[in-house]
């Protein structure tokens, strides 16, 4: 694609960065076929490719509306886009420039600008988003429909375990996760205890930066990932072998650091060697896969019907594919076929707030599709995910880690 940038932008490291990304794109249009709300929308704007038109006329000069605005918006990020590229289009990285550019340029109503600021000050702060959860729990059964389906039940927290292992991980405990389903880190302790890991937190370790990145107010991000980089550096420096996440969407945020911190002289360095050591907790149950076999060797156990949503940011994202299926395979449990695995089930962070429409006609297709194999359970890798899918479904919804720990726990007891 053939690009002519204003001089006011071309220079800059977000404008070189954007027109190589733009250089590289060959209007193929097989971006089309993968795209949730191309399929739902049919319009060429709410494509990857139209996207990318919207952002190279802007990064041009060309007039900038709330219509561009609108488009860019609509985009879940889910990044399915990249993994069909024929190209290598990084996509994600040129819309996070996009959007950071049409934001200064356009900007928003009172309204919808206190909105955005709400989400960003609620759901990046543990202590008060745990506080407003516990009240809505208390009044959710008085609540009326529309607003209880956002307020979960409350869920029973479990034990960590005591054991110190010589090999030690730290952990990032999420903004919403400890709050909405504390049973995720725990049994990602106990789990990774039996292979002989220690998990440990670093108290100072906040949000991964990704929610407010995403919401365009990226210093505030930016911000958030610097005071992450300060919390687990000493932890590294003693022996930490791996920052491990259990939610794929800010792991995959924390692999990003080092790209997005670059510029910073005072920080890039430290990011690149954040990004390099983070894992998601999938790459850690892979490489100790010897150790999980041995646990189970000797026992047969009961066959489970799983249905498994590998979430945008773990298989587009991260580029992880079919590596938790393939551990839950060699776990015992039975995997239906799901239709359409690629597409996003419209949580996508804040979507599912901001573009309730779009996200709950992403949310019917997904659930058709997870229970057409009749499962008995879903199983999924990200808190968001799991908070959308479990709105949609009565089938119960886990995070796949929780299910292998209680197998290791049933063969343990046998």
């Amino acid at each position: 694609m053939q690009t002519n940038l204003t001089d006011s932008i071309k220079h800059s490291r977000a404008g070189q960065e954007a027109d190589a990304i733009l250089r590289s794109c060959v209007h193929c249009g097989f971006c089309l076929a993968t795209c949730p709300t191309y399929q739902l929308l049919d319009d060429e704007l709410d494509s990857p490719r139209g996207r990318i038109y919207l952002i190279k006329q802007m990064l041009e000069g060309e007039l900038v509306s709330e219509k561009t605005r609108l488009h860019l918006d609509r985009c879940l990020t889910c990044r399915a886009c990249e993994t069909t590229c024929p190209s290598g289009v990084q996509y994600g990285r040129l819309l996070d420039i996009g959007r950071g550019m049409v934001e200064q340029k356009v900007g928003r109503g009172a309204l919808a600008a206190l909105q955005r600021t709400i989400l960003r000050k609620v759901l990046t702060q543990p202590a008060v988003f745990a506080a407003l959860l516990k009240m809505g729990q208390i009044l959710r059964p008085f609540l009326p429909h529309a607003l209880r389906q956002f307020v979960p039940p409350a869920t029973a927290k479990t034990l960590w375990p005591q054991s110190k292992q010589a090999r030690t991980m730290l952990l990032l405990d999420g903004c919403v996760q400890p709050a909405l389903q504390p049973n995720i880190n725990a049994a990602a302790a106990r789990l990774l205890d039996k292979l002989g890991i220690t998990l440990i937190r670093a108290q100072q370790a906040g949000c991964c930066g990704g929610i407010a990145y995403h919401l365009n107010a990226q210093q505030d991000g930016l911000d958030a990932m610097r005071r992450n980089i300060d919390a687990w550096l000493p932890y590294l420096e003693q022996g930490a072998e791996a920052i491990v996440i259990t939610a794929s969407g800010c792991a995959v945020t924390v692999k990003e650091y080092g790209h997005l911190l670059q510029d910073d002289p005072h920080y890039a360095d430290k990011a690149a060697r954040i990004s390099a050591a983070t894992r998601d907790i999938s790459e850690i149950v892979l490489r100790e896969q010897t150790q999980l076999a041995n646990l189970m060797s000797h026992h047969k156990l009961p066959p489970t019907k799983l249905a498994f949503h590998s979430p945008c940011t773990l298989q587009h994202g991260q580029q992880i594919a079919n590596v938790v299926e393939n551990i839950l395979l060699a776990a015992g449990f039975e995997l239906t076929d799901t239709p359409d695995k690629h597409l996003c089930c419209g949580s996508a962070g804040t979507y599912s707030i901001l573009q309730q429409d779009l996200s709950q006609q992403l949310l019917k297709n997904k659930i058709s599709a997870l229970e057409s194999g009749t499962p008995t359970v879903i199983a999924s890798a990200n808190i968001g995910c799991l908070m959308q899918l479990q709105k949609g479904t009565t089938t119960p919804v886990r995070h796949w880690v929780e299910l292998l720990d209680e197998r290791l726990s049933w063969a343990a007891e046998k």
